[in-house]
């Protein structure tokens, strides 16, 4: 059993970042397409004409909840704790709360967490291909009757390409989301450049300062923050697919630097009185190039789908391999990695609901408001886990790891109340999932612990299925 991070050693320096450009076209399109969607939320919370306070203030929440929950908490921390090489919440939970020894609540924990994961996972391809296709709207209004249909058209598409493997999907989308990424940041440049005084909210006091005075609205707001990191943990889920060092390259080096000057670049147009209505985001675009942005926004959200719905088949193998979910065939699609699978009763089950959500909801504005309960909460769960682990398997003290884990506490439970309106969905697709198991079984998961062992990985990668 490995309890080590995946360094860089595991793999050839000469082929990092040949494998941080494949990572970013399967691990970070869901986070790294939130440009589309969250400003916007946030501007929709603040009003129509939100003052320089509540500008700074929100677009420093922004900037340091990715710092704090994305390169601190995940790339710093979580991602350091892997079993047998794989990560996410029910790896860490299987490696405390099974391998260790049978432990009820660890277990309660990291399958209501995981759960979740699969109610984000309907809801984010639904949101990110809607609010890329809805920049049409502000370019050619005639066409809105034709945004709900294209998004159907190409979902389909999507789920239909899985069974090709993450390997062939991530050679073809990783130098999309780099040129993605390169647009963001040039986009985000282009805003700064015209109202220079957006740098300020680098200073995290105006993000303070407008919790403590903005009120209610303040509080509501945190909702539309917390949307800047819904992909933060399919960083840690999707560790398998390419390791830790290859994820942290490109995050730190590429997605890391893009978002952040996009945010301010969308900040400094409001702040310099543009229009807040429709998407904030296409307005750093010039008229001429919108359509080819459009393109590849659309493209990129694609890209956002694919990072949910690959650690979706990562979580489920790891359900399976723990007792926790029906056997399911697992296909092994890449002889070059243990962790590229596919999992096809997974991914029709999922177009399903995300065809239901897309159809039902019709635009990425109500879709915001039933969004980030799933990964609020198990960002939470997430959270717990980690303090064990920095514990036990770190030996740290309980002062050093209640410090570290704490902090991160206080910021994953500030962002829980404004979400709280989303749970009825998250809570519907954990039972949805657990029962099943528990019913099995004949008895819930408080009164007994009943899991297999993880299963070795095989030394040399193959098909893999699972049997009845």
């Amino acid at each position: 059993m490995a309890i080590t991070e995946m360094s860089a050693s595991e793999a050839p320096k000469s082929r990092l970042p040949i494998l941080g450009v494949a990572a970013l076209g399967v691990v970070f399109g869901d986070i790294a397409t939130s440009p589309l969607y969250t400003f916007k939320t946030v501007l929709d919370l603040t009003g129509a004409k939100p003052d320089a306070i509540a500008i700074l203030g929100s677009a420093s929440l922004i900037l340091w909840t990715l710092v704090i929950i994305t390169s601190i908490k995940y790339v710093g921390f979580a991602m350091r704790v892997d079993n047998d090489g794989e990560g996410g919440i029910l790896a860490l939970m299987s490696l405390l709360g099974v391998k260790k020894q049978h432990r009820p609540s660890i277990v309660a924990v990291g399958l209501f967490g995981a759960a979740l994961i699969y109610g984000d996972g309907a809801i984010t391809p639904a949101i990110s291909v809607l609010s890329a296709l809805e920049g049409v709207e502000q370019l050619a209004p005639s066409l809105t009757p034709y945004v709900l249909p294209t998004a159907v058209a190409i979902l389909v598409a999507l789920f239909a390409l899985q069974s090709q493997g993450t390997a062939r999907i991530g050679r073809a989308f990783g130098p999309i989301m780099l040129a993605w990424c390169v647009v963001m940041a040039m986009l985000g440049i282009y805003g700064i450049v015209q109202h220079p005084g957006i740098v300020a909210a680098i200073n995290p006091l105006y993000g303070l300062k407008f919790l403590a005075s903005g009120g209610v609205k303040a509080f509501l707001v945190l909702g539309g923050v917390f949307l800047c990191v819904t992909g933060a943990e399919a960083l840690y889920a999707d560790m398998e697919h390419f390791g830790a060092a290859p994820i942290r390259m490109a995050w730190n080096f590429v997605v890391l630097p893009s978002l952040l000057l996009n945010y301010l670049g969308q900040a400094a147009l409001v702040l310099g009185g543009a229009p807040t209505d429709g998407n904030i985001f296409y307005r750093l675009c010039p008229a001429p190039l919108m359509m080819p942005l459009i393109g590849l926004a659309t493209v990129a959200t694609i890209i956002a789908s694919q990072s949910i719905i690959t650690g979706a088949f990562s979580m489920t193998r790891q359900a399976i391999q723990l007792g926790w979910m029906p056997r399911l065939f697992v296909k092994q699609t890449s002889a070059e990695g243990y962790g590229q699978i596919y999992v096809g009763a997974v991914n029709w089950l999922l177009m399903i609901v995300t065809l239901g959500l897309t159809i039902g909801f019709g635009k990425s504005d109500n879709l915001a408001a039933a969004y980030g309960i799933a990964v609020s909460l198990t960002m939470l769960m997430t959270s717990v886990l980690l303090f064990i682990a920095m514990h036990e398997i770190w030996r740290w003290s309980l002062v050093a790891a209640g410090t570290v884990a704490g902090a991160f506490l206080v910021v994953d439970g500030a962002f829980s109340p404004p979400t709280w309106p989303r749970f009825s969905m998250a809570a519907m697709c954990r039972y949805c999932w657990l029962a099943p198991s528990i019913r099995s079984c004949g008895y819930g998961i408080a009164a007994r612990v009943r899991c297999t062992t993880v299963s070795r990985r095989p030394r040399r990668p193959s098909i893999h299925c699972c049997k009845n």
